[in-house]
């Protein structure tokens, strides 16, 4: 894979990245990547009939490591369309991670979610806006 010809291509390639190795750690352990997001985490056949608490882990993992690939292919490609629709939709996922912390319906730390998704959408967003600027200034 090249490198990021773009500022905004360095800030999709750093959250690819990120992306891909929580998922890895999220399909690994799933019980570190539940500490890291502050969520209490069971003895090993403590869970009750019904809890699937890790098999929601292991598909948002997947789910991650996708996304993660996605991005970089998106880098790979300097596929800017993406990079602004995907900053639409992180700082609609700060918004929503936000307000499950707000109504208590995730712990606070989970809080580290919503900032990641919102200045991470931030820098891609002033990055694209600095490329214009540099392309055409």
């Amino acid at each position: 894979m090249r490198l990021p010809r773009s500022t905004a291509g360095w800030t999709m390639a750093i959250f690819g990245v990120l992306a891909v190795v929580m998922g890895v750690v999220g399909l690994t352990t799933p019980e570190t990547l539940l500490k890291s997001l502050g969520f209490e985490v069971l003895a090993d056949g403590s869970r009750a009939e019904g809890d699937y608490t890790t098999t929601f882990v292991t598909a948002s993992s997947m789910a991650s490591f996708n996304m993660g690939v996605y991005y970089l292919v998106a880098v790979h490609h300097e596929w800017r369309a993406f990079y602004r629709f995907t900053t639409v939709f992180r700082l609609v996922t700060f918004v929503v991670f936000t307000s499950l912390v707000v109504a208590g319906q995730a712990p606070g730390r989970f809080f580290g979610v919503a900032a990641w998704e919102g200045l991470g959408a931030a820098a891609t967003g002033a990055a694209l806006w600095w490329d214009h600027r540099k392309a055409t200034g």
